[in-house]
């Protein structure tokens, strides 16, 4: 298992292209391999002397029929049905170590997101600006978040690029940006710096599903899609617990420094353990050696014959305009988009009210604020304890068996999750009070942040189980979301302020989220009673 991880993983490959093809060399490279003869139909004898052609009675031929074209190009396909090669047959201990891997790059570059904001006050002494201006580095990075998965998300799924360099590339730069970022001396520069950061952020939060799914078959994916969201959801939470610790011992300019070694080990140890999962990409770099071995220019991949059948036009549709298209002219799409955006960005605006409530009115030190912030973390790992069994019996179970399971089964646990949400708003804003005791709202934050997470792991099974375009469903909805969150911050403050009262600080502004959220909750309930009569009316949706 180790060998085939560094082999197909980002120092792999680039050892085994300097090397000439010495080092880490592939099944069909080997001397005892046996060249399936679909391969060698239009081949030169002298091209592969130093391996045996199959015979007829060899059981890894694959029906030619199935792998020709109309042109006579022969698609590579896996050697079999239990081809190690294919990610999906992979050790359960080879997927779990890269869904791991996956979950910890999006943990790493997903707490720069809210890792200084306890440094804001120092940050507006040193620059002379108000708060909303300190916050507009926050408000950048996160629209960096629906910038760069218009373009990188498309690269990623074509099989050329492929996940891992994608991902290698982009937090490579991520790294390097965090540098000039602790050594700015102007807010100008640090938006700037922070809005690039978020857009070289943005892969592995857009397509780190995409890993998931690589590498799980169809009844697991939701259980492996919840392991993986644990890290993405709980990393805005550790970002102020270890900002915190950081503006107090060294000020606001070592979260930078943090995260420039943090994401630093995240590349180092990524770059020679995390190998390619993406199938196409896998049979496009077979397709390759195989010509090379074979000397038959037949040879291709299917991942090879898109690439040549898309002109510049249809990329440019498929990359910008199909993600607006389906938002635009799908209404369960836009529904859902705009219910996962409120949520997403109550998220962040609910995050200001933390500093305002237990470090201003109760006086808590700033490593104590930070500390407050593991109550998201709580609930969501509780609410991740009760949703992996559950969907395991309602959803993987009934497939495995031979089931047929509609998408709407995971409509009850978003409602649970909807319900959950205003409750702990409530909780949190009307047991937050100048005597009542702390634990309070926290455990209203626990509620709210566990309530969160239900409603986007069900919403994005949903949309998974109902639509075609899934890629260019979940751009539109990262576009949305993080346009709308990266927004939100911004009156965070105001609102909490305006609306505050001497014995209830927090709670009129709190309340005002309740209610959005409390209203929002007529979204699932429709998914659930008139689900598959709203996927019929659509062009979009799949056929159960």
């Amino acid at each position: 298992m180790v060998a085939t991880l560094i082999r197909d993983s980002f120092l792999g490959r680039l050892t085994y292209q300097l090397s000439g093809h010495k080092f880490f060399t592939y099944p069909e490279e080997q001397p005892d391999y046996i060249i399936p003869e679909k391969y060698l139909s239009e081949g030169k004898a002298e091209n592969f002397d130093k391996v045996e052609i199959e015979n007829e009675s060899s059981d890894v031929s694959v029906d030619t029929d199935d792998t020709k074209t109309a042109n006579g190009d022969i698609i590579v396909t896996w050697d079999s049905d239990d081809d190690p090669e294919n990610p999906q047959n992979w050790s359960i201990y080879k997927k779990t170590l890269v869904i791991i891997q996956v979950s910890f790059l999006t943990t790493s570059v997903y707490m720069g997101s809210a890792v200084y904001t306890p440094g804001v006050e120092a940050l507006m002494e040193e620059f002379n600006i108000s708060s909303v201006i300190a916050t507009l580095p926050l408000t950048l990075f996160v629209l960096g978040y629906a910038v760069g998965p218009l373009v990188f998300s498309p690269l990623s799924e074509n099989a050329a690029f492929g996940r891992n360099s994608i991902y290698i590339y982009t937090l490579a730069l991520f790294v390097i940006l965090q540098v000039p970022t602790a050594l700015v001396h102007n807010i100008a520069g640090l938006c700037v710096l922070r809005f690039l950061a978020g857009v070289f952020a943005s892969p592995c939060l857009a397509t780190g599903g995409a890993t998931v799914a690589d590498v799980l078959t169809p009844p697991y994916i939701p259980v492996g899609l919840a392991s993986w969201a644990l890290g993405a959801v709980c990393g805005p939470s550790f970002g102020p617990f270890f900002g915190s610790i950081l503006v107090v011992k060294g000020g606001w300019r070592w979260t930078f420094w943090f995260m420039c070694v943090l994401s630093g080990f995240c590349l180092f140890f990524l770059s020679w353990s995390f190998p390619e999962t993406y199938g196409k990409t896998l049979l496009y770099r077979k397709a390759i050696r195989l010509r090379g071995i074979t000397g038959n220019q037949r040879i291709t991949s299917e991942g090879e014959l898109e690439n040549k059948s898309k002109t510049t036009n249809e990329i440019i549709v498929e990359t910008l305009w199909r993600p607006i298209e389906v938002f635009i002219k799908e209404p369960v799409v836009l529904m859902i988009n705009i219910y996962i955006a409120l949520v997403y960005s109550i998220f962040y605006l609910f995050f200001e009210v933390y500093p305002i409530f237990f470090q201003e009115i109760r006086g808590f030190t700033l490593i104590e604020l930070g500390c407050t912030y593991f109550a998201t973390v709580i609930g969501i790992v509780i609410a991740a304890a009760i949703y992996i069994p559950v969907v395991r019996q309602i959803y993987t179970k009934r497939i495995v068996n031979g089931g047929s399971v509609q998408p709407e089964v995971f409509m009850p646990i978003a409602i649970f999750g909807a319900v959950c949400m205003p409750i702990g708003l409530f909780i949190f804003g009307w047991s937050a009070t100048r005597h009542t005791h702390w634990i309070g709202p926290l455990i209203g934050g626990a509620i709210f942040s566990a309530g969160g997470f239900l409603i986007f792991q069900t919403l994005f099974c949903f949309i998974a189980g109902s639509f075609t375009y899934v890629g260019s469903i979940f751009a539109s909805n990262n576009l949305f979301r993080s346009t709308t969150a990266g927004c939100f911050p911004l009156f965070g403050r105001p609102l909490y302020d305006n609306l505050a009262t001497k014995e209830f600080p927090v709670a009129w502004g709190t309340s005002i989220l309740a209610f959005l959220a409390l209203a929002m909750i007529a979204i699932p309930v429709l998914f659930y009673l008139n689900g598959p009569k709203l996927r019929a009316r659509s062009k979009y949706a799949l056929q159960h």
